[in-house]
């Protein structure tokens, strides 16, 4: 009898933090952890720059050899010609905040592509489509 109540202490004492180990163990085991979340792809549309625009509606014309006579970037309008025709670019901001890029060349005899075609090819390639 004198050894167990010398053992029981010493047993409590090793015992005591194994039941709280197993214990705590056992609360997390509960735990459950939700699978990670797929992602799920995405488009952001961003408003178009003016300026880039402009740039690449300015650098198209040159691509194509238009000779621009006048560039009013206020009113967003480009005029020259190619080849005695008559070419206008126009830029537009849209109520829908996107921008309208628009080409006239009525009179330009280009074939096979088309002044237009040519132009819009070049301000494609400038806005990286």
């Amino acid at each position: 009898m004198d050894r167990r109540r010398l053992l029981w202490p010493i047993l409590a004492r090793l015992l005591a933090p194994a039941g709280a180990l197993c214990g705590m163990a056992a609360l997390l085991a509960g735990c459950v952890v939700a699978p990670y979340p797929y992602t799920y792809a995405t488009t952001v549309s961003t408003p178009p720059s003016f300026d880039r625009s402009w740039d690449a509606a300015l650098g198209a014309a040159a691509d194509a050899g238009i000779q621009v006579g006048n560039a009013d970037r206020g009113a967003g309008r480009i005029t020259g010609s190619k080849a005695g025709a008559a070419v206008t670019i126009e830029l537009r901001p849209q109520a829908d905040n996107s921008l309208k890029v628009s080409f006239d060349a009525p009179a330009s005899r280009e074939t096979n592509p088309t002044l237009g075609d040519r132009w819009l090819a070049a301000y494609n390639r400038r806005m990286g489509r």
